[in-house]
């Protein structure tokens, strides 16, 4: 590729980027000019303005939207990122934008929810509620494998509309939504739509998956993200996070978080600040070393001295005296759910709680064998 101060044709095309749409705009102003007129052709001294046709009331679904909005739109916040600079020149330290994005109440003590990745890199953040007052947040907990982050606020309480929670294990394609959130930096925008798919699986910024995502057509731009995903109650149901789109906007594909994930999430934030994941105490393989071995499971490498998994007896991945390898136990299932691959079996686990007794079901030498061991807390 040539330099731009090597390009023969550098001048020429300066010359019609500059030039060639002032003389368009020049030729239209012209034919505009030139445009014939017949004085007095059309022309009415008595002209008023027309009579408005009396509309009558609104159909029923638009009055359930207005009222749904309406409702709603008070537990839905703007969030601005900020992030710390220091001048080069003077050393003075100061704040700038870095981004925005939309967030929800979700309880009267001033926590706000968000999604993680519109917090993500920022040095502080912003929250304007629906009044248009502006509050300094503070962190409270952030799950990055799920998208979720957790903020608090110091308004009074009489500002908080905490959000009405539904629930997402009943949803089905076909129902309505509505999404409200601040696409492109626009307060209080309202879209609407409807469930085009369940189930479907998005990637974190961490590169993990996340299953079980609601698939929608409502309008999900840039800024909605974080805010809150409503059935035809006005209940929220899912937290938008996600388009699918090559050019950044939106392209009829949206995806939202299900709100049982975020019920079962928000409150480890709020109480700990983190998620605490339940482990079994093993060290597993890396998935492109079980599908190099035509293996269908969670393969354990090591074995965590004194924890669950060694305390019930699962075999580590081993070398005999002779070099060979031995693989260890290849987990197959976590209680009645079948185990396909390291992700499914953090996925699963997921779904316990540090403490809880389970069943793992594994392959060892193929032969079958069954564990019960009780989950600890990841350190």
């Amino acid at each position: 590729m040539r330099s731009a101060d090597r390009d023969p044709h550098r001048s020429s095309r300066i010359f019609y980027a500059v030039a060639l749409p002032l003389l368009v705009g020049l030729a239209a102003l012209l034919v505009w000019r030139t445009w014939p007129t017949v004085p007095g052709a059309g022309n009415d001294p008595d002209a008023a303005p027309r009579a408005v046709t009396p509309r009558g009331d609104l159909a029923a679904d638009e009055q359930s939207t207005i009222a749904l909005f309406k409702n709603a739109s008070p537990s839905v916040v703007h969030i601005t990122t900020l992030t710390t600079r220091q001048d080069s020149m003077t050393f003075d330290v100061f704040q700038i934008p870095r981004g925005t994005g939309t967030g929800f109440v979700w309880d009267a003590e001033g926590r706000v929810v968000t999604n993680f990745h519109v917090i993500q890199g920022g040095d502080t953040a912003q929250v304007t509620l629906a009044d248009q007052t502006t509050w300094n947040a503070r962190l409270v907990g952030a799950y990055p494998d799920k998208d979720l982050a957790v903020l608090t606020i110091d308004a009074p309480k009489d500002k908080l509309r905490p959000i009405p929670l539904g629930r997402s294990n009943d949803l089905q394609v076909g129902q309505k939504v509505f999404a409200i959130g601040n696409p492109f930096g626009l307060d209080q925008s309202l879209t609407t739509g409807v469930i085009s798919a369940l189930g479907r699986e998005i990637e974190s910024v961490t590169k993990r998956p996340i299953k079980d995502i609601i698939q929608t057509d409502a309008a999900i731009n840039p800024g909605n993200s974080g805010g809150p995903l409503l059935d035809s109650a006005g209940r929220l149901i899912g937290v938008n996070t996600a388009i699918f789109s090559p050019s950044g906007a939106y392209s009829g594909i949206g995806f939202a978080i299900p709100v049982d994930e975020v019920n079962r999430i928000v409150p480890q934030l709020i109480r700990d600040g983190k998620v605490t994941r339940p482990v079994l105490g093993v060290q597993l393989a890396p998935e492109q070393f079980t599908k190099q071995w035509k293996l269908k499971g969670a393969l354990v490498f090591g074995v965590q001295p004194d924890g669950p998994a060694a305390q019930a007896g699962l075999r580590p991945t081993r070398r005999d005296r002779a070099g060979r390898i031995q693989l260890g136990d290849l987990i197959t299932a976590i209680g009645d759910k079948p185990i396909a691959s390291p992700n499914d079996l953090q996925d699963v686990l997921e779904k316990h709680k540090v403490g809880e007794t389970v069943t793992v079901t594994t392959l060892r030498d193929d032969r079958e064998m069954t564990f019960t061991l009780t989950l600890a807390g990841a350190p």
